[in-house]
């Protein structure tokens, strides 16, 4: 068998005559857009699809239809912002942080709280009316004390109150209007005037609740102000009699207040005294004083103070003139010239008045510098004096301070408290913060059902139904139905597709016809066939499929069929000796075949049916015990070894792979393997598992064949039926033109 095997040409994958080396052990081909995958699923599924969405459609349809129509009343109103401080005393914590948010979230649970259903039902007497409950589908017979003229036993009357409560606050809403101050009160019942009712009676209980609440907390904020106005007068009374005292006794005089800031960054108000005011004002006086003692001293050092003076400048100036004029003249007369003794005695008499006037200025200078030195002596010794006097007030008025602190305090409070307890007074009459804008009117429209809106959420609930649905599908379906998938799914290059044929068709009919889509399908395998090997088809083939019944025999027998159709010299070998199927399809016995050839008898060719020209036929044989022991030896592969010689191609339709030994053994007397896979049957681990085996015989496995595909279920249906119809339609066109 080895010489055998090595002198045969090895079959090539056709992703390798197509430029891409397949790697070991990985699928071969590529993966295709995750888009195109879903629309595939799509259009495969689409009639469960849309079957989903009109079943979900109509549902909705009809239930809205059946159910009973809802009327919802709606009362508008206004929640100002309050906020209750008995004391008007800032606490530490700032009262702004989340004080809003809280507010209306207490006012909402309010308007939601049982007690406020009790007061409505209560004020309607709506535990004893027919109509509310006939506006909520309720029987009143089957509720306790509900008989017309029964007395109203407590027990009764209590689980009727309750019942009324339960069906008024599952029926309210409350909604509040985002980033305002306005709610939204609706009520819903089968009764528009009843829901009305209900929803303006609901504003106005809680209206009338949040008054008596607002009354019941100022009495008694009234009786507790009363209290501590009390212990605050007395306190007053007795902080401000120790003030005036303390500052009597320690001869403390005020004249005024001054503010000052304090440490915390708030203002201290404190009493000026006497003594305090008027060291400030000598204090003033001596920065001057020492001031201008610094000028005078200044002045008197500075050596061209003088220089200053309007007389000295006018003096400077005329001696300077004549001091130019005398040496014009010297330079031309001697200094005994008369002009020039006179210009001499006038210059003389410059300077000696020059210098009695800076002598003055300066006299007067030193008497400036002496009186500001002597003023300001006397301005220190004053500031000194009343400096002790301010500092001993000074140590007294932390006591008066603490003294007068605990008076101001104690009359801020008293005054605080007094004005709240005022404005306590008229809380009760003055205007609430909760106002109805809106009222309820009877709705001429129902609110429910919406027809359109329940037809939306039937439309997408419906189509996420269709989504599991597919996805269910799809999921559950463990069947190879994609052509496009089977390089990635098996690691072997799809040669063809064979679309179902209709029921009512025979398939050798199909076969015998070249214009059938089936016909068309093998043709294209045949060309895929013809890129399989480096010299075309291969000479010896083997067809087998994973399970019975799968389309191996008539894919063979097609094969043939289309081979012989281009004159090629074929023959057919039936070894499927188990259950034989090919000689039903060919219409000859099986009398004599494969199994008398391989159990020892010689000449083959008796064995030989002639199907068509060029295409011959040999069937499986009588049947035996044991069809592996057959193929195990030598014999089978010489028998087609010697039929190559005198056939263009042996065809040999082998048994199912799946638990049996024939199909591995017959694998490696041929020079290439087809594997038939029916679209949507066998599981794809079991086709894996079938492949595997044929793999660890040594198989060599060039690709595979769909067969029984639904059009609708890949794309490629649609060629196939393109291309049957495009030639039906032309044959039958051509008689017409003659």
């Amino acid at each position: 068998m080895n010489h055998i095997e090595t002198s045969r040409p090895s079959p090539r994958p056709l992703a390798t005559l197509a430029g891409d080396e397949p790697v070991a052990g990985q699928p071969q081909g590529s993966l295709k857009p995750i888009v195109i995958e879903y629309l595939h699923i799509f259009k495969r599924r689409k009639w469960w699809i849309a079957s989903t969405i009109c079943s979900a459609l109509i549902l909705a349809l009809v239930v809205t239809l059946l159910m009973r129509p809802v009327y919802t009343a709606t009362t508008e109103i206004e929640i100002s912002r309050e906020q209750k401080n008995i004391t008007n005393v800032a606490g530490v914590d700032s009262e702004a942080t989340g004080r809003n948010l809280e507010f209306y979230q207490t006012q909402y649970s309010l308007m939601e709280a049982r007690s406020l259903a009790e007061r409505v039902a209560k004020r309607l007497r709506l535990e004893t009316n027919e109509n509310f409950w006939a506006a909520h589908g309720i029987d009143m017979s089957d509720i306790p004390g509900a008989e017309a003229g029964a007395a109203r036993p407590s027990r009764g009357s209590s689980e009727r109150l309750r019942i009324t409560v339960d069906t008024l606050l599952e029926n309210v809403v409350i909604s509040p209007t985002r980033g305002s101050a306005l709610v939204d009160v609706s009520y819903s019942s089968y009764d528009p005037e009843i829901s009305a009712q209900i929803a303006n009676a609901w504003a106005n209980e809680f209206i009338a609740q949040s008054i008596a609440r607002k009354f019941d907390s100022t009495a008694e904020a009234r009786s507790f102000l009363e209290r501590r106005l009390a212990e605050l007068r007395q306190r007053v009374e007795d902080s401000e009699r120790a003030l005036v005292d303390f500052a009597s006794s320690r001869n403390i005089v005020t004249i005024g207040s001054n503010e000052n800031g304090g440490g915390n960054g708030t203002a201290q108000i404190r009493e000026r005294t006497l003594a305090a005011d008027s060291l400030s004002s000598l204090n003033s006086e001596l920065v001057k004083a020492t001031a201008d003692r610094v000028l005078m001293e200044s002045r008197t050092r500075a050596v061209g103070a003088v220089r200053t003076n309007d007389t000295l400048s006018r003096l400077r100036e005329q001696r300077a003139k004549d001091a130019a004029e005398y040496a014009q003249l010297m330079q031309q007369f001697d200094p005994g010239y008369p002009v020039a003794l006179a210009l001499q005695r006038r210059i003389d008499e410059l300077d000696q008045s020059i210098a009695r006037e800076e002598q003055r200025i300066a006299r007067e200078a030193r008497e400036d510098y002496h009186a500001a030195v002597e003023r300001e002596e006397n301005l220190k010794a004053r500031v000194a004096a009343l400096s002790s006097q301010v500092l001993d007030q000074r140590r007294d008025a932390i006591q008066y301070n603490i003294y007068q602190r605990e008076a101001d305090t104690n009359r801020q409070l008293y005054d605080a408290l007094l004005q709240r307890y005022k404005e306590i007074g008229v809380a009760g009459v003055s205007a609430n913060n909760i106002a109805v804008i809106d009222r309820a009117e009877p709705p001429r429209l129902p609110s429910s059902p919406k027809l359109f809106v329940n037809l939306f959420i039937a439309l997408v609930l419906g189509s996420i139904a269709a989504l599991v649905l597919v996805f269910i599908l799809e999921q559950s379906q463990e069947g190879v139905s994609d052509p496009s998938r089977i390089p990635d799914q098996l690691g072997l290059p799809l040669l063809g597709s064979v679309p179902k044929i209709e029921e009512d068709v025979a398939i050798t009919e199909a076969i015998r016809d070249p214009k059938s889509n089936v016909s068309e399908a093998y043709f294209a395998i045949k060309s895929s066939l013809a890129f399989s090997t480096s010299h075309g088809i291969p000479r010896s083939l083997m067809v087998v499929s994973s399970q019975p019944a799968e389309g191996k025999s008539i894919s063979s027998l097609s094969l043939a069929t289309v081979l012989a159709r281009i004159g090629k010299k074929v023959i057919l070998i039936d070894v499927d000796m188990r259950k034989p199927s090919l000689h039903k399809h060919i219409g000859v016995k099986r009398d004599r075949g494969v199994s008398n050839y391989l159990a020892g008898e010689d000449d083959y060719r008796p064995l030989i049916r002639e199907v068509m020209p060029n295409f011959d036929f040999i069937p499986a044989g009588p049947s035996v015990p044991s069809a592996a022991e057959l193929l195990s030896g030598d014999r089978m592969a010489d028998f087609v070894r010697t039929l190559e010689k005198h056939y263009d191609h042996v065809i040999v339709d082998s048994a199912p792979i799946i638990g049996l030994a024939d199909a591995p053994l017959l694998s490696r007397t041929v020079e290439a393997v087809v594997v038939v896979i029916e679209a949507g049957r066998v599981p794809l681990r079991g086709i894996n598992s079938a492949l595997s085996r044929l793999r660890s015989a040594g198989a060599p496995l060039i690709g595979v064949i769909l067969t029984k595909l639904d059009k609708r279920d890949s794309e490629y249906g649609y060629g196939y039926a393109y291309s049957y119809e495009y030639a039906s339609r032309g044959a039958d066109a051509e008689p017409a033109k003659g």
